[in-house]
Parts: structure tokens; sequence; C-alpha cells
């Protein structure tokens, strides 16, 4: 009986090789932006007490998390009762003590609370970690992908956001990718729900604005009623719906229309900073004022950013914003953060579909050796090493098989160069190399080698 394949758990993924050299493209180049920023890196465990975790995402959330039993017996605590009762609420109490993390925010307040003391404020950090969540996979959604985030907390300076954008901008002009930076405040959201008489239904409101695009504004309209808002309000909120114009003119109707509102007018004084100030930094991105933007709005308490690709219909590719009380959750209260976050599996998909890898990300090594024999292959060892203290990848093929096998290797590999040894080239010290784009050949020292393969 044939043994069956093994497979990995469902919104898992394998990476090969290439894959692997383009998503390390990817995070080396954040992470490099990160640190041009003035941002540090730090790491926290792939698990956490469920106690950390748990209320922190909403009820929806709690449900997601990836729970991890208890190690040895781990049945010991649980009331016989709660199992035949299906007490998942319980069991899990009983039973996990842990969970794998769900984002890489709830993780870094803990961290700010626990190593207070040794933080130097404002705290400037970036993580790039994967996180876990246990939800039903399909396209572009996985129960495992990386978060790239960056984030300050212990300042409320609106320099922070404004230094967001740019770093916003010079993250996906590194790629090649021309994007949208859309922006938002969330006192704006706040106005808007305190000029419609309906305060208390800010959540609503916005979750239903946020949909105009896939939805359309009379669908958005019948969601608002359904959610009890009254006809008048619903028709007070049509000019803001209907927003456009430019950055100027629509900050202008916000600010005819919110007047009344002291949060909706501390918002848009808030805009207009971080506009002005981004205006002069002169980035190259288009920065576009969108009062639909809502993005998880009750984490959020100022500013609120979104990044789509211009060029490829795909969700957004970056997103953050300002909250007020990051480690409250944790007993310490009031500190202030602002943070950004860029999806790298949509980056990858992206970049992809516009093919804007550099040719270098692809190959491994950047010349191979051919192995005709012990001999020959014992003088292109000795060449490899040299190469690689000039640092130049190189290997030589382990075994003197066929010259087309290993042609073939190199080619499969995407090696550039192939370097040639045979008897004439020992006895001469030389080395044939083959550019294997072209088919040319040359015979050259290991100097002169080094410095073509080099350019």
């Amino acid at each position: 009986m044939a043994s069956q394949l093994p497979t990995i758990p469902k919104g898992t993924r394998d990476f090969s090789p290439i894959e692997m050299a383009r998503r390390n493209y990817i995070f080396d180049t954040i992470k490099k932006a990160f640190i041009l920023y003035g941002y540090q890196q730090i790491e926290t465990p792939a698990m956490e007490n469920l106690s950390t975790l748990m209320g922190k995402y909403g009820e929806e959330g709690d449900k997601l998390l990836f729970k991890i039993l208890n190690s040895g017996d781990f049945m010991k605590e649980v009331n016989t009762d709660d199992v035949s009762q299906r007490n998942l609420v319980k069991l899990t109490n009983a039973m996990c003590e842990k969970g794998l993390r769900y984002d890489l925010t709830v993780p870094f307040a803990r961290y700010v609370v626990q190593h207070r003391n040794d933080l130097q404020f404002p705290f400037k950090r970036y993580q790039v970690q994967p996180v876990w969540r246990a939800d039903r996979p399909q396209k572009g959604r996985y129960r495992e992908f990386y978060q790239c985030d960056a984030d300050v907390v212990g300042s409320d300076s609106l320099i922070n956001e404004v230094e967001l954008l740019s770093l916003a901008d010079y993250v996906f002009g590194k790629f090649g990718i021309r994007v949208l930076i859309k922006l938002n405040n969330r006192k704006v959201l706040s106005g808007i729900a305190e000029l419609i008489g309906a305060p208390e239904k800010i959540v609503d409101i916005t979750v239903a604005i946020d949909k105009i695009d896939k939805i359309g504004i009379e669908n958005v309209n019948e969601e608002l009623r359904s959610k009890g808002l009254a006809e008048t309000s619903i028709n007070i909120l049509q000019p803001l719906l209907l927003l456009s114009g430019s950055n100027e003119e629509k900050l202008a109707k916000l600010t005819d229309l919110l007047r009344e509102s002291e949060t909706g007018m501390k918002g848009i004084e808030e805009l207009k900073y971080v506009l002005n100030h981004v205006a002069k930094l002169g980035i190259q991105s288009d920065v576009e004022v969108d009062v639909s933007l809502a993005r998880g709005l009750n984490y959020y308490t100022g500013s609120i950013v979104e990044v789509k690709a211009k060029d490829v219909e795909i969700g957004s590719i970056s997103g953050g914003g300002r909250y007020d009380n990051l480690t409250g959750v944790f007993g310490l209260q009031g500190v202030s953060g602002v943070g950004i976050s860029f999806g790298a599996d949509r980056i990858y998909d992206v970049l992809n579909a516009l093919n804007l890898y550099p040719e270098t990300v692809n190959s491994s090594s950047k010349i191979l050796f051919v192995n005709f024999g012990e001999t020959e292959a014992e003088v292109s060892l000795e060449y490899v090493m040299q190469l690689r203290k000039e640092g130049v990848s190189a290997e030589v093929y382990p075994e003197p098989s066929k010259m087309k096998k290993q042609m073939g290797y190199a080619d499969a590999k995407g090696i550039p160069y192939v370097a040639i040894i045979g008897e004439t080239e020992v006895a001469e010290g030389v080395i044939t190399l083959k550019e294997m784009s072209t088919g040319e050949q040359y015979k050259l020292t290991l100097q002169e080698l080094v410095e073509k393969v080099k350019k």
C-alpha cells in the first residue's frame, strides 16, 4: 500500500528558494527603512500568556486565537461536568495557559509595560515577525503570516505622524510601487457622529461609511437605517459622504460642516498639520484626505492612515494610526503611540504582479565552478574560497558529472556565470569564464574574474 504524501496545515505555506529570496528582499528593504528612520528592533515570543491576549481583540478575536495545551496532564484541572456540557470557555481556561500571538501590537504593549523602567521614551521600535490566527483560510488570508510594524510610544507630537507618512513613501519608492496614501482622523469621525446627533452610534456609522467604495452610497444609507439612525441624521450625513475635490477643498467643507464640534475641529487641525508638513518634505506619493476611512475604529484615537497600490487591484498594503492609550489594558495609563504596519504578503503579491523584483534577487550563487575531477576540483575549491573572501557567492559542483548536467544545474538555479577549469587552465593558472546569458567565454586571471563578476 502506497504511503500517503505529507501535507501542511490549511492556511500555512512552504516557500521555495526563489520565493524566500523575494520575501527576504521585502523584509530587508523594510528593515533598512525602519533603521534609517531611527527605529530599534525588538522581538517577542511566538507564544504569550492567554491572560495577555484574551479580551484585547473583541469576542471574535478571542475565537481566532490559537490556544496551546498545557504540558503534561493538561486534563488535571478539568471539571468533568464542563466536558459533558461542552463548556468551551471553562475547558480552555483549565487546559490552556498560553496562546500564539494574534498580532504584534498587544505583545508590544505588554513589552512596554513590563520593561518601562529600562526604556528611553519616546521609544521607537520595529518588529518583523510571524503572527497566527485561526481564521478560515481563503485567497490572500492565511493562518500564519508576517507583520512588519513600526511604532513610536510616549509622544503626542504630530511630527511622528508626518515621519510615518514619509516612511511609507520611502519604502514604496524603494520597491517602485506607485501608491495612494489615504489619511483621516478619528476625531473628525467623532465630530460627524456628534453633528448628526448620534455620538453613541459612531462605530455603526463609520463601519457603514467605510463600505462606500464596495457597496455604494444607497446601500450605506440602508445599512445606517438598519442600525436605527434617523432619516434626518442620514440626510445631514450625505454631504460628508460625497466630499470631493482637493484636500484643501475637502478640509474647507469639513470645517464648515463641523464648526460646532470642538472634537471635529481638533481633528481637522491635526489633518492640516500633517498635510502641511508632508507637503514641505516633498514626498512623491499622493496623499488624499478620505473621510470614509475608519480602520479598526475602536482602536485608533487620532490620525488614521491606509496605503493602496495604484496599479494593482488589491486591499490596503500598509496602514496604521494614533492610539492614545496603548498600555492602558495592562494598567499603565496615558502612554500615547502611533504606528504603521506593512503587509509583507500583499506587497509580495504586488511586486509579483508588476514584476518589480531586481534581477539579482532571484539568483543564488554568482558563479559555479564545473567539476572535472579530483585535481581540478581541488584548484576550484581554492578559487572559491578566494572569491568568497571578496564577497562573491560561489560554489563548486560536488561530483564530476557530465557537463550538460552541471550546466543544467547552473541554469536551473539562475547562476549567471560558470567557471571552467580543466588541465589547460590549471597549467596556465587561468579560469575560463562563461556568461550564461550570452554564451560568451573569457580566459581570465582570478583577479580579473573577481572584477568582472563584481560588475
